[in-house]
């Protein structure tokens, strides 16, 4: 089983330069990191863990460029984001960040994509909240036709690309689907299970995203069979447990599903902190 990891790295933590390092020289399989653009603070959307809302939430890098300076210093780990928020972002930027990071670190991008809670944050975008997951879903669509070999065009309802010449292509090759091939980075979706969610995830993605890997047990098989009734290979679908705190039984659970990557939570903390929470999981490797 890969062990990667994931924290939200602020201006307050650990930097992703140092962080990267000692992840490839420790047998770290990668690193995921959140995305949060901004927090209004006359918000009404509670947290949904409950509580307060942690510090870290309003402080967060943006993932695409700490994870460019971890694909500078490394030659091995892998590199996501875990999520994008894809309904806040314009495809075509999107797409272009994207394939350079996935281009320049030798194809180890994942995309991560999610849909968001905090509606204020997602309104400041422009986000009709009522229509993000549509919204999200034509967006990776503009984003796909521009990774594609050839120019091709998108036109959705409420997205659309023109026909149009965009390099780089990410390394990743496209991988096979009934309505026709994926293009760019493997892209997992995060999301409660439900078969609504298990339905998107089988017409556009390459895998789920699930955060704390609660309910696996149930919903693990319930996705493969909508993946496989959609005429998908089993082989391909990635499960993908995420900001898991391990326990040497939940990982042998995960095993046992056939999982074969998680991704254990480090502490939004400094390097002294970190390093040590690396020593603990150092068992897990």
């Amino acid at each position: 089983m890969r062990i990667a990891t994931t924290i939200f790295l602020t201006d307050e933590t650990i930097t992703p330069v140092r962080l990267a390092q000692e992840l490839e020289q420790r047998g770290f399989a990668g690193l995921y990191l959140p995305e949060h653009t901004h927090i209004p603070v006359s918000r009404e959307t509670p947290y949904p863990a409950g509580g307060p809302l942690p510090r870290e939430y309003g402080r967060t890098l943006d993932p695409f460029v700490a994870l460019a300076q971890a694909a500078a210093v490394t030659e091995r780990i892998g590199l996501a984001t875990g999520i994008t928020l894809i309904a806040q972002h314009d495809p075509i930027d999107l797409a272009k960040k994207a394939a350079t990071l996935d281009f320049l670190s030798g194809g180890r991008f994942t995309l991560g994509v999610g849909f968001g809670w905090n509606v204020e944050e997602a309104a400041d975008h422009g986000v009709d909240w009522s229509r993000r997951l549509e919204l999200g879903r034509q967006r990776l669509g503009v984003m796909r036709a521009l990774w594609a070999d050839e120019p091709t065009a998108y036109d959705g309802t409420l997205a659309s690309v023109r026909a149009s010449d965009a390099y780089p292509k990410p390394v990743q090759r496209p991988r096979e689907h009934p309505d026709g091939p994926l293009t760019g980075p493997r892209t997992l979706i995060g999301g409660a299970a439900s078969p609504k969610l298990f339905r998107r995830i089988t017409a556009y993605g390459d895998g789920w995203l699930p955060i704390g890997g609660s309910g696996l047990t149930e919903a693990v098989p319930q996705l493969r069979r909508t993946w496989e009734d959609a005429g998908r290979d089993p082989k391909t679908l990635h499960v993908v447990p995420y900001a898991v705190l391990p326990s040497p039984g939940k990982l042998t659970r995960f095993a046992d599903l056939g999982i074969e990557e998680v991704v254990l939570q480090l502490p939004p903390a400094d390097e002294g902190e970190v390093l040590r929470t690396l020593d603990a999981y150092a068992q897990y490797l």
